[in-house]
This record gives structure tokens, sequence and C-alpha cells, in this order.
């Protein structure tokens, strides 16, 4: 059955009265007391994807996909900057780039080169929600990535030397990719006020001043708490057989300890938005002045049934692409915008956001393309869409998920970010239906619960004029 996570036998030697289960499995403990005395057990669905749970608790999703001789191996840890703690901002995303330092077992930089002398990638990210490792290989390599991945999990050499250089190159970083751009900084001061409780206000990369305070201590007790298997999801997509997967898995990651049982991740919950407010960035460097505005809105975690795929159809019509409605009326008939768009951050723990955003072209004034980007959503809240332009939008979304399921790194990032964010199997697999079955009604509700005027937060990009 899609959604259930078959657990793989322990050692004999452990009795499952030992194993704490974690919360999402509560409801297979029954099964699972009896898997322990038998074969280890794969679950599959129609599709061929199969999923398992190792014995020290992580979670195992396998895609298998023969169009290319390639995999893609993913290692999601469900940590990300909305779990730090109070003035240690900064500390996921810092410790991201700590992972490729040398472990007890292999050098720092082997892993990259392994990967780059068999012609594959390697990457990582870290969001709000969680951090991500991943390689694309051949699958003659997955079990040394396995084994790679393993070893990095537990065994991380950290000197203070190595935290300092890491720190500063982290340091580095946010100049260059925010200090130095107008919009960056902008958009985090847009975060900070739109969130008045959430700790999605703080930045991924961390405020400077608390960044350059993080040290060895504060990196070893967050490596201790959160990097270990049974707070881990692993998804291999690509040329794969199942069956191999779990022997490699178990080889691999079935010998690494489980790690301490983590609390539920509660987090503060925002006020209700009853204001509207708005942040104004003026700097010389800009060019092209643009404005976005924000709400606050369910995500697919957070919502009641069908709003998020009302939200995310509410998106795909108002400013989805070139089919969309302010695209068309703002750069296609009255060519005042050179680019028009609306986007619902759907797969967050908890509450999300829905922005929408414009460029002026030539002379356009900000003002007059927010009073009609404003227009557009206030017409949809009060007369709201009509079936063939909410089939439309249902058939891009859909299409744009079928063609992305070309992509092995894609299919990999859906399953791994729905879990690693509380949703399961179940929900990666039945959304395309869900989207379906809104109704017009839905999208008009959303619009008119959520897309209110009065409770946004809108910011603006403008350029320095002498005086």
């Amino acid at each position: 059955m899609p959604g259930t996570l078959p657990i793989i036998s322990p050692p004999q030697s452990e009795p499952w009265t030992k194993v704490p289960f974690h919360r999402l499995r509560r409801a297979f403990i029954a099964t699972a007391l009896i898997l322990a005395t038998t074969a280890p057990v794969l679950a599959a669905n129609d599709d061929g994807r199969v999923t398992f749970l190792l014995y020290n608790g992580m979670e195992v999703v396998v895609i298998p996909d023969h169009h290319a001789p390639i995999v893609t191996h993913m290692v999601w840890y469900k940590i990300g900057s909305a779990d730090e703690s109070p003035g240690k901002s900064g500390i996921a995303h810092f410790f991201e780039h700590l992972m490729f330092k040398a472990t007890a077992n292999h050098a720092a930089g082997e892993l990259t080169r392994a990967v780059a002398e068999i012609g594959g990638s390697i990457n990582a990210f870290t969001n709000r929600d969680f951090t991500a490792f991943f390689e694309t290989v051949t699958p003659s390599a997955l079990e040394q990535m396995m084994g790679f991945e393993a070893d990095r999990m537990r065994n991380l050499i950290l000197t203070d030397d190595v935290v300092k250089i890491e720190r500063d190159v982290v340091l580095e970083e946010r100049r260059w990719r925010i200090e130095t751009n107008p919009g960056a900084i902008l958009d985090e001061a847009v975060d900070a006020t739109l969130w008045q409780n959430q700790p999605y206000r703080i930045p991924v990369i961390g405020w400077m001043h608390e960044i350059a305070q993080l040290n060895r201590t504060d990196a070893v007790a967050f490596y201790n708490k959160y990097y270990s298997p049974n707070n881990a999801v692993l998804v291999v997509a690509g040329d794969v057989e199942p069956e191999t997967v779990k022997v490699l898995a178990e080889k691999t990651y079935g010998k690494v300890p489980r790690g301490p049982e983590l609390l539920p991740r509660v987090r503060p919950v925002e006020p209700q938005q009853n204001t509207k407010r708005t942040v104004t960035l003026t700097d010389a460097r800009v060019s092209v002045p643009r404005f976005s505005t924000h709400w606050v809105v369910p995500s697919y975690r957070t919502a009641e049934p069908g709003e998020a795929e009302a939200l995310d159809l509410l998106a795909e019509i108002l400013g989805g692409g070139s089919r969309s409605r302010l695209y068309q009326a703002l750069v296609v008939k009255e060519g005042v915008a050179t680019g028009a768009s609306a986007r619902f951050q759907g797969a967050s723990l908890d509450a999300t956001k829905f922005a929408i955003s414009v460029s002026p072209r030539g002379d356009a004034k900000l003002a007059d393309l927010e009073a009609a980007a404003g227009a557009e959503v206030a017409r949809i809240a009060k007369d709201g869409v009509g079936n063939d332009e909410l089939d439309m939008a249902k058939d891009r979304l859909n299409r744009s998920e079928i063609f992305a399921q070309d992509q092995q790194s894609y299919i990999a990032n859906i399953y791994g970010s729905t879990l690693a964010t509380g949703g399961t199997l179940k929900d990666v697999e039945e959304w395309p239906d869900r989207i379906r079955k809104v109704t017009a009604d839905q999208v008009k509700a959303v619009a008119a619960r959520y897309l209110v005027p009065g409770h946004s937060t809108t910011g603006y990009l403008v350029p320095k004029t002498e005086n």
C-alpha cells in the first residue's frame, strides 16, 4: 500500500522492545513486530516504486527508472534553518558545508573527487525545513556513494581550525550572495516583516553577526543531535533494482547506529495577519525596479483538504507562465511589464507564503502595476474563475509534472522534500488526482480567504535617483 514503510528485520541480538518508533510509523507497529522475525519485505506501488525502513530508523525510497544508465542518490535530513536555536542562525547551512570535510575514513574532498573522476555530479542544499545531499553517478558507483554518505553521517572530524576556516567561507558567501545584491537584501527584509513569529523570518544562510559567532561546540552539538539515520530519508532514483538498493543500504547505512530520539518539530505559530505592511529598498545599484506582494497561507501539510491544491491552481492561473492572467494582461496586451509571476510555496512543514511579483517596462510606474495586479486578485476573489480556464490550468500543472518525471533529480526531490516535511508517499502519488478534483468555487474561496490586501506585505525595490 502506498505510504507504508515495511521495516527491515534487526539482528537477532537486538530485541524490538528496545526500539522506539518514529511517530509517522506508529500505525504500523503491529506489522513491524511480525516482520521482525521474518525476511525483509519491500512494499511496491503500481509504478514499481519501493519503500522500506532500516532497523536504525532510516526511511528508504527506491524509484526505478531504466531510461538511462545513471542513478541519483539523495540523503535528506529533517533539519533546516527553521529548527535552529535562537542566536544560532545559519548553523544548518554552515553544517552543510562542514559535511564535505574529512572523516575518520576519508580525506577532505575525496568524495567530490570520486564523483568527478566518473563524470558525475554532486551538490547539497539547505532549506528552511531540511538539508539534502546528492550525487548523480553511474549505477556501478552507487555502493561507493552510499559508503561515503554513511561514513560522513557520523564520522566527521571537526577541529577548531576546520570550523573556523569554513565559517569564514560562509561569511564570504553571505557577502557575495546577499550583501552585494539589493534584491536579496530586500527579500530578507520582506520575510522578516511578513513572518511576525514563525522562524521562517530568519534567512537560511543566517544573519552575519550570528554566523560570525558559530564555533566548534555549536557544530558538534548540532551534528550529534540531528545527523543520524532515524532523522534521515534516503531516495535512490534511476537505473537500479529495489532489491539491490536494499542490500546496499543495509550494508552501508544499516551499520550506522540509531541516533537520539528527537522531539516533534513544533515551532512558534504565526499570529493572525491583520495589517498591511510595506518594505522599500532604494539603492543606486538597482537598474530594474520591481514589487512583490506576499501573504501567509497554509501549506500542503497545514491546509484543509483541497485548499493547498486550490492555491497551487490559483498561482498557475494568476502568474504561472505566459498563459496566466497577469502575464497576458501586463506583458502581452498592455506592454507595461517585462515580467509577471505568482508562486505558492506549498512544500513547507508549517504555514507558507503566496506571492505575486511584477517588473515594469519603460516608464511604467510600480504603483500602477501594483494596482492592476491587485485588481486581478480581487476579480478572482469576487467573480471566481471559469471552468475552461481552470481545466487548462490543471492540464498545465499535470503536464509539467509528467514531463518533469523524465528528470531523476526532480522525482527524487519531490519524494524527499515531501517525506522530510511530514508528508507521505501517498501524498505524492495522489497529487495529480487531487489537482483534477479542485473546483472553481474552491479557487475563488482561497483567493477571498487568504489574498486579502489589508493582510499583506509588499516589498518595493527602486533605483536611487539624485535629488
